[in-house]
C-alpha cells in the first residue's frame, strides 16, 4: 500500500486505484427495460401527486 511520510512523522495512506475500463453501451433489452422503468416511475409519481391533491381537497 502506498504511503507518504509528512513532517512530524505522520503517515498518509492512499487507497489502491481501481482498474479503469471502457463503459459499454446498453443493449436493446437494457434500453427497453430503462424505458419501462421510466414510464412506471412517472406513473407512480403521478398517482402519488393525485392522491395528495385528493386527500388535501377532500375535507
Amino acid at each position: 500500500m502506498p504511503y507518504t511520510n509528512e513532517e512530524g512523522g505522520l503517515l498518509n495512506n492512499f487507497a489502491k486505484e481501481p482498474k479503469v475500463y471502457q463503459a459499454e453501451p446498453p443493449t436493446n433489452s437494457q434500453k427497453r427495460t430503462y424505458i419501462i422503468l421510466g414510464v412506471a416511475a412517472a406513473f407512480l409519481v403521478g398517482v402519488v401527486i393525485f392522491v395528495a391533491f385528493s386527500v388535501s381537497n377532500g375535507s
